[in-house]
Parts: structure tokens; sequence; C-alpha cells
């Protein structure tokens, strides 16, 4: 299989009791990503951001984009088993704190539609947290849904929220 581009959205909330804080959680995987899953060909800076539901803590949250020969399916697959080893729960609450937290926001392959996986990532248009750190390094990324890019859907999203309503 051809290598393709994925943006992976990054967060953390918790910290890890071998690794420290979220913070370092994020620059711990972003190295452990790039040795295992592919080439780490971009990544943001580590931004914090407000939790959304029920989660008191605050985030540290990053993206990155990974260049791999994974398939999609395959590569939730792996990022899955990579939050687990970092002590990530998938049963109970929705939102709750967590060590990790990786999201496949777009693919080079456009649009990808399975029960396990959707890409485009359904919220990422809405979501600062993940839109802020990927126009810092895939701003010419365009949506493939909208057509949008991703520097235009974060300067949407922000005008938005800064307009009185």
């Amino acid at each position: 299989m051809r290598k393709q581009l994925y943006l992976v959205a990054l967060g953390s909330n918790q910290r890890h009791p071998h690794f420290g804080s979220p913070r370092d959680v994020l620059e711990v995987t972003m190295e452990l990503l790039d040795e295992t899953l592919g080439d780490v060909v971009a990544r943001s800076p580590i931004i914090r951001s407000d939790p959304v539901g029920p989660s008191q803590r605050q985030y540290a949250n990053a993206a990155l984009v990974l260049e791999s020969r994974l398939p999609p399916l395959g590569m939730l697959h792996c990022l899955q088993e990579m939050e687990a080893a970092f002590g990530r729960e998938r049963r109970g609450q929705r939102w709750r704190s967590r060590p990790l937290d990786l999201d496949i926001v777009l693919w080079s392959g456009g649009i990808f539609s399975e029960p396990d996986l959707i890409i485009p990532h359904p919220l990422f248009r809405e979501r600062d947290f993940v839109l802020g750190p990927a126009a810092a390094i895939a701003p010419d990324w365009r949506d493939p849904l909208s057509g949008l890019s991703i520097k235009h859907l974060h300067a949407r999203l922000t005008r938005n929220r800064a307009m009185p309503r």
C-alpha cells in the first residue's frame, strides 16, 4: 500500500505515572507515533484548552501530520492500542478525564465511512482545540465535505465565537 497522510488530533488531561503531565504525555506520544506508525511530517505546538463534557481538568492538545502505509482502519486500531497502553479505558462515560486521546481528523484519501470510523471526524469543525493546532501545521488541507481549508474553518469558528449574539 502506498503512503498516505493522516491529520491526527492529540489530547490529554490526566497525569501519567511514568510520563508525567498531560503536556509530557503528548510529547512522548508524538515521538512514539514517529517511531512506530510512520513518519511525523509536521507537529503543532501544544496548547491548553477547556474540557468538553463533564471532565473538570484542562486539556493539553496538539495535532500532527503522519505519513504511513497503514489503511484507515489499521491506523485507528493502532491509535486505540496506544491509548490503551497509556491507560485509557473506553467503557463508561464519554468525555471523561483520560491520559491520552488520539483521533483521526482527516486523511489524504478523502472520505472514509465504516461503523467504527468516520473521516473526516464528524465534530472537528466545531472544535477550536483541534482546528487551532491543525491550522498551525496544515492550514491548506481541505475538508473533503465542505471544500474549505483548515485555515478557513478555524477563522470561521473563531470569528463566530467572537461575534456578539
